[in-house]
């Protein structure tokens, strides 16, 4: 009995510790956008040549890849200007298609907050203007990177302020600049470009999923983590379809859930937990993924004050840097925070780069 109110004790502690990189402050109940983007029932009438087009909810990447290589380019370029926000979010269209068919879905928004998006050499990947909003951002060149890696995100990120000023080297854009640069990769130029003259290394910022806000009820149970887990595999499968590498998740806080709830669903090559409040998994082996597992924390990251149980689907489970996880270890006893794992400098950075050339032993 004393064990069983322990347990609650620890499951209450959960609720209120669990969150990402906001801090402390009482979180909001978030209600998960998911399904096809704004807009798909008006593809799913218009046909081209006397051909149905692909359902966004339905169709297998490999299969939307192979119905935009036997359009010509007026063909796909009528289809981008009718409908901007079901190509530009559409896994396995060609991606030059969807950077083009957001700039003009995030223009049509006409909102202030998004304009920035749009701005000339930005490589936007996905947008949906839906709930705080939802971006998918390259950096690099995607088309021909010999290794990519995908940014996931913790709470408190989205469209809305996807490109608030932060500190250097935080928030997914600023670690994916950060680890581009650690590789020997070309950065982007101009202010937030995604833009590259190619490289080895492309990397993805994805915000591709409704993520908690503050810390409370969201941030401490999978509902919301179970929804991105199926976007971001069937965005895996995206990437495999237009023939990128296998990449390697980098998951941060909140984001790290949503990698283990969807690792075996895809291909990656590595997946690295840092800042992790567990991957409701009790160890690397039952993530059930071939991928190699990582994981990283900081002696001052707060996370660590996170009780790692699960228990009645609140809280996410064992603390993925314990030898009893089993996941390799990532060096990162100068890292500050709950952000700074891709400061430049820092021993997690270095090993992150490392591992994102896929040169990591």
């Amino acid at each position: 009995m004393r064990r069983f109110g322990r347990t609650l004790v620890t499951a209450a502690l959960a609720v209120t510790l669990v969150g990402g990189t906001a801090g402390w402050a009482s979180g909001d109940s978030q209600t998960a956008v998911t399904g096809p983007p704004p807009g798909t029932d008006a593809w799913r009438a218009d046909t081209v040549s006397g051909r149905s087009l692909p359902d966004p909810a339905t169709t297998a990447p490999r299969e939307v890849a192979a119905f935009f290589a036997g359009l010509d380019d007026a063909a796909r370029h009528r289809l981008l200007r009718s409908h901007p926000l079901v190509v530009g979010n559409l896994e396995g269209a060609p991606l030059p298609l969807r950077y083009e068919a957001n700039r003009i879905a995030v223009a049509a928004t006409g909102e202030a907050r998004y304009a920035s998006l749009a701005a000339p050499g930005r490589q936007i990947l996905a947008f949906d203007p839906r709930g705080r909003g939802q971006v998918v951002e390259v950096f690099g060149d995607l088309e021909r990177a010999e290794h990519v890696s995908v940014i996931v995100p913790g709470s408190d990120n989205d469209a809305d302020g996807y490109d608030t000023r932060r500190k250097p080297a935080t928030g997914p854009a600023g670690m994916a600049r950060s680890l581009r640069e650690a590789t020997g990769a070309e950065s982007g130029t101009g202010t937030g470009s995604g833009s590259g003259s190619g490289g080895p290394l492309a990397v993805v910022a994805w915000i591709g999923y409704t993520t908690p806000v503050g810390v409370g009820l969201d941030a401490a149970d999978g509902r919301l983590a179970r929804a991105g887990a199926a976007r971001l595999a069937r965005f895996t499968a995206g990437l495999d379809a237009v023939g990128a590498p296998d990449p390697v998740l980098f998951c941060h806080s909140y984001g790290s859930v949503v990698c283990g709830l969807a690792a075996r669903h895809t291909d990656a090559a590595d997946i690295v937990a840092f800042g992790s409040p567990g991957m409701r998994a009790d160890t690397a082996a039952a993530l059930r993924t071939g991928a190699r597992v990582w994981a990283a924390r900081g002696p001052s990251d707060w996370i660590a004050d996170v009780p790692n149980v699960e228990f009645a689907g609140i809280g996410h489970g064992v603390d993925p840097t314990s030898a009893a996880f089993g996941a390799r270890r990532v060096p990162a006893a100068d890292v500050e925070g709950h952000t700074g794992y891709f400061v430049p400098g820092t021993q997690s950075l270095a090993a992150f780069a490392t591992i994102a050339k896929g040169a990591a032993r």
